[in-house]
């Protein structure tokens, strides 16, 4: 099989898998609450980076890590998975999976706003106006098309999967800065992040024994939204003739995540979830078109 089909193939794969993602929080969701789900999933996502640095031999790649390195891996360990799982968590507990989803997909969108600070790189009118489009999506989903009243359905659930957006837009500026190997990235990211998740968890109401029902999902989420997916994707980026044939395949991604919350979940997907949707990947589209 020819190098590009190869990365395709890797790409498709961690795109499906991905989209499978929301509807495995809302499932799980339903049996336990946010942390234990948060804690089983994130040492399910150790083993698997774990196992990665062993089968690619990069486990010795650790011994060259400063304390630099090690400060830089708690700081993206905190971002995620602790503090992005928990407040994306929350938000699908308290929201339809269709509207968490689709708001937390605005992260290309902070991405940009948070650029402008943090990397000191400007804006366009171009961009600014993509900017507004995206928010006006998030406005349709958030008071399911009651524009003019902005009123929301629930103000705490839209806030905290628009801020899940912006947790993992601050995780992504600090990761891209960082030169490391990425395997060994993720898998000390995941290390501290895990024990802060420990810690968080004894103190808020102690580590308990997930439910048996539950267990099916927290795998499935360690496996295939935490772990599996992050290296089918690193590797069909390495694959790819460029980052931008593969990269156009992750706006597939919120499409197909409706489709299956509303096979597997059995949700409705309203109207205004899918205009504000297009919205938001418009605003998107545009904004890296404007650069």
């Amino acid at each position: 099989m020819k190098t590009q089909k190869r990365a395709y193939l890797y790409a498709i794969s961690a795109v499906l898998l991905w989209s499978t993602a929301a509807s495995a929080f809302k499932l799980t969701l339903r049996y336990t609450v946010v942390l234990p789900l948060l804690l089983y999933s994130s040492l399910v996502s150790l083993i698997v980076f774990f196992a990665a640095l062993l089968f690619q031999g990069k486990f010795i790649l650790l011994r060259s890590c400063t304390r630099q390195d090690i400060l830089i891996s708690m700081s993206t360990g905190f971002l995620n998975p602790f503090l992005y799982y928990v407040v994306l968590f929350k938000a699908y507990s308290m929201l339809p999976a269709q509207q968490a989803m689709t708001l937390n997909y605005t992260w290309p969108v902070m991405l940009v706003i948070l650029s402008i600070p943090l990397l000191r790189q400007k804006i366009t009118v171009r961009s600014f106006g993509a900017i507004i489009l995206s928010f006006c999506g998030v406005i349709v989903i958030g008071t399911q098309g009651n524009i003019t009243s902005l009123r929301f359905s629930s103000p705490t659930g839209v806030l905290l999967a628009t801020g899940s957006s912006v947790i993992w837009s601050f995780f992504w500026i600090f990761n891209i800065r960082d030169n490391r190997d990425e395997i060994v990235k993720l898998f000390l990211g995941f290390l501290f992040g895990t024990v802060f998740i420990v810690v968080f968890s004894q103190l808020a109401s102690g580590i308990k024994l997930p439910c048996f029902p539950s267990v099916f999902g927290m795998i499935y989420i360690g496996l295939f939204e935490m772990g599996i997916t992050f290296i089918l994707w690193l590797k069909a980026l390495k694959l790819s003739d460029t980052t931008a044939r593969v990269g156009n395949l992750v706006y597939l991604s919120p499409f197909l995540s409706l489709f299956f919350i509303h096979i597997v979940v059995g949700e409705t997907i309203a109207i205004t979830t899918f205009i504000g949707l297009v919205m938001i990947m418009s605003g998107i589209v545009l904004q890296q078109k404007a650069n």
